[in-house]
């Protein structure tokens, strides 16, 4: 019989270091907002950045001490093995996002400007057009009417012919692309 109690004080020793070594296995470790250690078989909870979780249930122990893992968290990167910054993912995503912005916007006040140009331009073509139009009307000698303060229409005389055709030909100048 004396096997038989040994046979169960070995299982039971067993049973029961299967029983304490499980949760020690699933244990989480993180460093909370006011930078204490913190241990448990729970996640964190979700407003824990991802760079103060240490230690992960299937995970190896801790490789830096919680002072590192606090500094380089204020940090804002992590340290690798090198001794350099790793750059942070959200970070990198995020910076890419507001390069992406600046130049949609910078295309758009491009594009802007475009339309501005070629508007001027379509107006300046318009007004060049009514110019030379209105010049080789001048030009037939042929008798012009035009509108006074008080509305009415009376023909031009030769000084009024003379003023029209040099605005015309400074609307000319002006205007049209030579």
């Amino acid at each position: 019989m004396p096997t038989k109690h040994f046979f169960l004080r070995a299982l039971s020793s067993v049973i029961m270091l299967l029983a304490v070594s499980t949760p020690a296995a699933a244990q989480w470790q993180w460093v909370d907002a006011q930078g204490k250690k913190v241990f448990s078989d729970m996640a964190p909870p979700a407003d824990i950045p991802e760079k103060n979780i240490l230690k992960r249930p299937g995970m190896s122990a801790v490789t830096k001490p919680p002072a590192e893992a606090n500094a380089a968290g204020k940090a804002g990167a992590t340290v690798g093995e090198s001794g350099t910054k790793a750059p942070d993912p959200a970070a990198a995503r995020k910076q890419a996002e507001l390069e992406a912005k600046k130049k949609q916007a910078e295309d758009a006040e491009k594009a802007k400007l475009k339309a501005e140009e070629q508007r001027v331009a379509a107006a300046k073509a318009e007004n060049c057009q009514r110019a030379k139009t209105a010049l080789a009307a001048l030009a037939t000698g042929t008798p012009m009417r035009t509108m006074n303060a008080k509305g009415e229409r009376i023909f031009m005389d030769e000084n009024a012919r003379q003023a029209e055709k040099q605005r015309l030909e400074q609307a000319v100048q002006q205007n049209c692309i030579r």
